[in-house]
């Protein structure tokens, strides 16, 4: 089958979000910016966690996970479209459009997955706090992580199983600037309704689904933290809002997208935009603007760096002057 849709069909062209050169140039900035940031900041999450001992809990070991999901959303397509923007090289070959159909499908269905299993730490560690050591182990966290993974690769095999059988015989020019079935199956040879319902059905509803689980989830743990005032209900508060903001955020654009899989190109394109660039950059300036156990060991963090900085030119120099006394 592969062979047979390669063909008839060896490569595509993203147009891209303008073909005005001024807004091309303009994208390129301002993607070029939010890229890196996403990468620094993400990658600072991971780091922070890893070194700071107080941060070695379930809950920062889930958000470190997030962060390296983050990072490889970002990257399955926003470096492709930034050099596109230069070299205005706008084909990518079939096999790389079922690629970026792969990564794309497996790090949201790992995404959601994991910010399900975010949310029931949070439920655990609020509902039922006598039991959350003995429930949210080390070892479920790392089964929780696992099981993610898993799900979102069976979800990124079944949409690129399915976009193999589609034939491929006519126009090749796909309304955005990476691969995605929404926008590559109306490119087919076949009738685009039956095709839409599958949409719906493998990714429109499911995702429906676990954003109204966990909405309800969070519903839950908000009513029981209003039931109790103290400092370290208005932390929780504070965390599960974050928690809230990223799901609304992250589940907003995909539930549109895959629920109306025929709707207008251009609010496609602005959120795609939006949970493939964006996204991944709030999700650290969230978690870190609104979490005060993550800020304070940032600036652990920073000022080991500075003080190791500082104490490096002293180190050489004195590492010198007994060179020179041996000699």
């Amino acid at each position: 089958m592969d062979v047979a849709n390669k063909s008839t069909m060896s490569e595509f062209v993203l147009l891209g979000l303008s073909n005005s050169w001024e807004l091309q140039m303009f994208f390129f900035t301002v993607f070029s910016l939010f890229y890196v940031a996403t990468i620094v900041g993400n990658s600072l999450i991971v780091i922070t966690v890893i070194v700071d001992p107080h941060l070695h809990s379930p809950m920062y070991f889930l958000l470190t996970n997030l962060s390296i999901i983050d990072m490889s959303l970002a990257s399955f397509a926003t470096p492709k479209m930034i050099t596109d923007y230069l070299t205005g090289h706008k084909t990518i070959s079939f096999n790389g459009c079922l690629t970026q159909i792969f990564f794309l499908h497996l790090f949201t269905g790992t995404e959601i997955i994991l910010l399900m299993a975010m949310s029931f730490d949070r439920y655990i560690a609020i509902c039922k706090p006598l039991h959350y050591a003995s429930i949210i182990s080390p070892h479920v966290c790392v089964a929780l992580v696992v099981a993610s993974w898993i799900v979102g690769i069976m979800h990124s095999m079944s949409q690129v199983v399915f976009a193999l059988t589609l034939p491929f015989c006519g126009p090749n020019e796909v309304d955005s600037f990476f691969c995605d079935l929404p926008v590559v199956f109306q490119l087919a040879c076949v009738d685009t309704y039956v095709l839409g319902l599958f949409m719906i059905s493998t990714s429109g509803i499911i995702a429906l689904s676990c954003f109204i689980v966990l909405f309800d989830s969070y519903v839950i743990v908000l009513v029981t933290v209003k039931h109790h005032s103290s400092r370290g209900s208005s932390r929780a508060l504070s965390t599960c809002t974050a928690h809230f903001i990223v799901v609304f955020l992250f589940f907003g654009p995909c539930i549109f997208i895959y629920m109306w899989p025929l709707s207008s190109f251009l609010i496609d394109k602005i959120l795609s935009v939006f949970y493939t660039i964006f996204t991944p950059i709030l999700n650290p300036v969230i978690y870190t603007l609104r979490n005060q156990e993550v800020k304070t060991a940032m600036r652990k963090l920073k000022n080991r760096f500075l003080n190791f900085n500082n104490a490096m030119p002293a180190h050489y120099f004195s590492s010198y002057l007994l060179v020179l006394l041996n000699f």
